[in-house]
């Protein structure tokens, strides 16, 4: 491996002037071709010379003139080799440089051989103090030289992986098919100038061994480890690798690492998850399509077209395959396993974000496969190690990731505009028409099942399309008021629409997508609020057309009264879904709160305070349906809204970062939240003292009652309002009238929803 200090010093300019030399051999030997051609070749082209020995002579020096022609090709190429390890070499140190400069402006020392130190002679007085006597802050700034450390042998590492990736170049270049006889060595006609395509066909060969199941050294997996290292990111390479594989020998690829990694070198199972997760990232860059879905949709003219282009050639090649060997079985028939299935749970292992156009593809592949061949993803008794069955519940997780694609993919209105117009059911197809794959099981008797997975891909996919981020973690909280395409409003209101009950008051939300559709919606509560308030002749005139409206900067997702509270009672079978609305619903009441003009005493301007009632008492309804209809999955009454209480205290204080498409994020919350502060803040005393989930449920009930929830909301709002005293006659007064005003709303609210419960 070259040394911090080879990198820095090495005088990188002699392999351009080494390219120079060779593109200049090149050119003699085309001087020397020309010569050939015309007095020694050119001799057995004369009408004088006829026979065999013309025949003869002719054939040898054609012989030698196609040598002068490869050697030309091999020459240009090793020219071009040298060029190509220049640019690769330069744009490596001057990362290294830019790591060691970077570490430098943050207090580092960097030794001659890259060893990263803490700069103690820069430190002040009370830093050097701290740095002898406490050890927190010696082991942050440990924790620093180790991380500034690890980036810049990140950097030699790289400049390694380059160095051995020429070598692999230098030595291909001059073998090849054809060359030469048994008296002249040769040179090679097929020579290419790329490094990467070079290091991509040494790789295609120790994968395809991979492949065959054959015994493939640690050298080469460490090679083949190092080569998809070095081109990360590069297209060339990763196309490359793909078309020699095929689409069959890449699924027969990846089914044999996950056979090493699970069954048969377990030892090893590193090696072979990190092959597969290269492997992953090499088909999310080969596959990278110019535009997105919602210009460009797979279907549409514009992307015939591009199929049609020299630069969409590998893409339509390698779909294409894909689709005739996704339907292949190479499992047994007892446990099949289908291509697709393959290949998705592969795809999972990827860190680069797949393209939109590719996953839409995918998409729509995956559907049509399994309406062709029905069962094509029910998984069968033990399954596979690694691979999930549900391809298309994979696919939809991985679109997750990429929250536009996940959006484009869901809206039921289309993508593309004029001639590139593309109509999709998607949303229909998976929430309503779809048979979910089961799983078999097939011993002592015939059985099926639904898998503790179904569907969460589903449900991570219309999280992501509904709210255009990435699905929320665990500890994360929706903020209840977050600006929203019209795409996303059009997949929030339509999934209401799919999910609401065709006949009857059950809306029967499955259970793997009440969570993630609560924190959908919960960021809508903007609009929810106002539905529920019943109020708003806007969400009630767009809620029979298009189902969302543009205001304010924002769409606004509109759906009848009946439909939402059906709904929201279907995900609040979970508890941590209805939590989820519950808290949102609460930040956003005091949002409306905060809206009330200090000083304020007209009684028609508190209308917000008559719709947060109302919002409650819609509320109220539905865990009051929850509890008494006693269907809920695995809870009882008591453990269920135990739950609901340490789900509402958790987070409600502190403000929440919002990530967002960008990879930026939006800290929203702690501001004027001063109402839902006091009454979780009481809440969480009380919740303290409670011995069992028997007596938490009844703390639950108590604040959840609407005459307390109400109670302790204005009064902590009422107490940060520099125009109320609430210690006066005339500021009781107030206080006790938006109380009145809110208890109002909330009766209203809840005979509304009871109506439809």
């Amino acid at each position: 491996m070259p040394t911090y200090h080879e990198i820095l010093t090495t005088d990188l300019s002699t392999l351009t002037t080494a390219a120079e030399r060779w593109d200049g051999m090149a050119k003699e030997l085309n001087k020397q071709e020309t010569a050939y051609r015309r007095d020694v070749h050119g001799i057995t082209l004369r009408p004088t010379f006829v026979g065999e020995s013309q025949q003869a002579a002719n054939a040898r020096f054609g012989v030698r003139l196609a040598e002068f022609q490869s050697a030309q090709t091999e020459a240009k190429a090793i020219a071009s080799l040298l060029r190509d390890a220049h640019t690769q070499f330069v744009d490596l140190r001057k990362k290294l440089q830019s790591a060691c400069e970077d570490a430098i402006a943050t207090g580092m020392k960097v030794s001659d051989q890259g060893v990263v130190s803490y700069d103690t002679e820069k430190m002040s007085h009370g830093e050097r103090m701290a740095y002898v006597h406490d050890p927190s802050y010696q082991d942050s700034i440990h924790k620093d030289v180790a991380s500034w450390q690890a980036r810049i042998d990140r950097c030699v590492k790289d400049v390694d992986d380059a160095d051995k990736g020429v070598e692999v170049a230098f030595t291909a270049v001059v073998k090849g098919s054809g060359m030469g006889d048994s008296m002249v060595p040769g040179f090679n006609s097929e020579a290419q100038g790329d490094i990467e395509k070079y290091e991509a066909q040494e790789a295609d060969d120790i994968a395809r061994r991979v492949a065959k199941g054959e015994k493939v050294s640690a050298t080469d997996l460490a090679e083949l480890r190092r080569a998809f290292r070095d081109n990360k990111g590069d297209k060339a390479f990763s196309q490359t690798f793909l078309n020699g594989l095929g689409p069959d020998t890449t699924i027969k690829f990846t089914n044999e690492l996950n056979h090493l990694a699970y069954s048969s070198d377990k030892s090893h199972e590193n090696v072979y998850m990190d092959l597969q997760s290269s492997l992953a990232d090499t088909v999310a860059n080969a596959t990278q399509v110019p535009g997105s879905v919602a210009d460009m949709p797979p279907g549409s003219p514009k992307f015939k077209a591009w199929l049609d282009s020299a630069d969409g050639a590998f893409y339509r090649q390698w779909t294409q395959g894909l689709e005739e060997y996704g339907t292949q079985n190479y499992g047994s028939k007892s446990n099949p396993l289908c291509g697709y299935q393959s290949f998705v749970s592969m795809m999972q292992h990827s860190d680069t974000k797949y393209d939109d156009q590719f996953l839409y593809q995918m998409g729509d592949d995956l559907i049509a496969a399994e309406k062709t061949h029905s069962g094509l993803f029910t998984e069968w008794g033990p399954g596979h190690d690694g691979i999930r069955a549900d391809a298309l519940d994979g696919l939809l997780a991985m679109m997750s990731q990429n929250p536009d694609a996940a959006t484009h993919f869901l809206d039921p209105a289309g993508n593309g505009s004029g001639a590139d117009h593309v109509g999709n059911d998607h949303l229909h197809y998976l929430l309503n028409t779809r048979h979910w794959p089961k799983h078999v099981l097939d011993g002592m008797g015939y059985s099926e099942i639904d898998g503790p997975l179904n569907r969460t891909g589903l449900g991570a996919a219309l999280e992501a399309a509904a709210t255009g981020h990435l699905p929320l973690e665990d500890g994360q909280d929706p903020w209840p008021d977050m600006p929203h395409s019209d795409a996303q409003a059009r997949v929030m209101h339509d999934v209401i629409e799919e999910l609401k009950p065709s006949s009857g008051n059950d809306a029967p939300v499955p259970g793997n997508l009440r969570k993630p559709l609560a924190n959908a919606l919960a960021q809508y509560t903007n609009d929810t609020h106002e539905i529920l308030g019943g109020m708003s002749a806007d969400y009630v005139s767009h809620a029979t057309g298009d189902g969302y409206f543009d205001s304010g900067g924002t769409a606004h997702m509109a759906v009848s009264e009946k439909d939402l509270v059906q709904v929201m009672r279907g995900m609040s079978e979970d508890p941590d879904a209805y939590a989820t609305l519950h808290k949102a619903e609460a930040r956003y009441m005091n949002e409306e709160l905060n809206k009330i003009p200090a000083g304020e005493t007209d009684f028609e301007k508190t209308g917000p305070l008559g719709k947060a009632g109302a919002a409650l008492g819609a509320y109220t309804a539905i865990r009051e349906d929850v509890i008494n209809d006693g269907r809920m999955d695995g809870y009882s009454a008591a453990d269920w809204k135990s739950k609901i209480a340490y789900h509402v205290i958790g987070g409600i204080l502190t403000p929440m970062t919002i990530p967002t498409t960008a990879g930026g994020s939006i800290v929203v919350g702690d501001v004027l939240q001063r109402g839902v502060d006091t009454w979780a803040w009481q809440w969480d005393n009380d919740m303290k003292a409670g011995v069992d989930a028997r007596a938490d449920a009844e703390v639950a009930d108590n604040y959840l009652d609407a005459n307390n929830q109400a109670a302790l909301m204005v009064d902590g709002w009422a107490h940060g309002r520099s125009d109320i005293d609430p210690d006066s006659t005339a500021g009781r007064d107030r206080i006790d009238a938006f109380k009145n005003a809110m208890l109002n709303g909330h009766d209203r609210g809840a005979n509304t929803a009871e109506k439809y419960l």
